[in-house]
């Protein structure tokens, strides 16, 4: 009888020890599908923040970003100010300290704005994309940066000029006085391919964003170099003020006058014919790209993503081409 009572128990044992193993393996299996479905649901949240809103550039970045989100499936909010660079930098604290996934952001290149994505977004570990306007990876910790080639954008708008006028004249390069580093990127460009010609002299013209000033500017210009044959707005937002006021004095058609199409009002004194041409350049594709490479990043598919930023479509548009 002990025999058999103690064979009992131990087949008790047995039974028990093996539900207690099938118990924990369908809990484990249980909490093991649960969290696949989770990661699959997780949706990350994305922030575009630009200070130029509703224009018809940022408008068409924003676009290529919407799109490519929900392609993604990913949220995806644009955020901006109207070229109030204080609400701007407001914006990307408010977005750093909402803890979003990730930033795309027009660069900014200022101090502050370095400061913010340098210190406080890598403190949270939030990646920052730059897009259409860079700020240097080392002044910023950017992950990349998506848009233009603006070098090879300045050689293009150079050499275009250069076939319209030849190889003789004086050219004003109008630019902001902060030099953002999108416009000293184009600078470059545009010197080094009109300093191959001798007989080109080139005038820099430095003012701000202030119509008031732009107009100034203008004036001081045209007194002193009244021969001048080509003016390029390399601050594309410098080009409505500056051709109104070549307008009061001069007809404008026998002036050479290149922008790029980043302006609040480039593509409408191109079609005026108010400008002889101007870079037209990607900025659905650069929200595009811009999505789809920090998706990239967070999902670890391209890590790193390349430093030197990714390079968007740029060609000539002239007034001609609008005919």
């Amino acid at each position: 009888m002990r025999k058999v009572g103690i064979i009992i128990l131990f087949c008790v044992f047995i039974l028990l020890c093996y539900f207690t193993f099938e118990s924990a393996r369908k809990v484990f299996r249980s909490d093991w599908h649960l969290l696949k479905v989770n990661q699959q649901k997780a949706n990350h949240r994305l922030v575009l923040i630009t200070q130029d809103m509703e224009t018809p550039f940022w408008n068409k970045v924003a676009n290529g970003a919407l799109r490519q989100a929900e392609k993604n499936g990913v949220s995806l909010e644009v955020w901006g100010s109207y070229s109030n660079k204080e609400d701007f930098l407001k914006k990307m604290e408010i977005a750093i300290h909402s803890k979003v996934d990730g930033i795309i952001v027009q660069g900014l290149d200022t101090e502050e704005f370095k400061q913010i994505t340098k210190i406080k977004a890598s403190s949270y570990g939030i990646p920052v994309i730059t897009v259409a306007n860079d700020v240097p990876m080392s002044d910023s910790l950017r992950k990349t940066y998506i848009g233009s080639d603006q070098y090879k954008a300045g050689q293009l708008i150079a050499t275009q000029l250069l076939a319209d006028m030849g190889t003789t004249g004086e050219v004003v390069l109008m630019y902001d006085r902060q030099q953002e580093y999108y416009q000293i990127q184009r600078l470059n460009g545009i010197q080094d391919v009109l300093k191959q010609h001798p007989n080109v002299q080139t005038v820099f013209a430095e003012t701000s964003d202030s119509r008031e000033e732009i107009v100034a500017t203008t004036q001081g210009i045209l007194n002193r170099v009244p021969e001048v044959d080509a003016f390029i707005a390399v601050d594309a937002e410098v080009a409505g003020a500056m051709i109104q006021e070549l307008g009061k004095r001069f007809q404008v058609e026998p002036f050479y006058i290149f922008s790029f199409d980043d302006g609040t009002e480039s593509l409408s004194l191109l079609k005026q014919g108010k400008l002889d041409g101007l870079i037209e350049q990607s900025p659905e594709k650069m929200g595009e790209k811009s999505v789809q490479l920090l998706m990239e990043w967070l999902n670890g598919e391209t890590v790193p993503l390349n430093s030197e930023g990714y390079f968007t479509d740029i060609h000539i548009l002239k007034a001609t081409d609008m005919k």
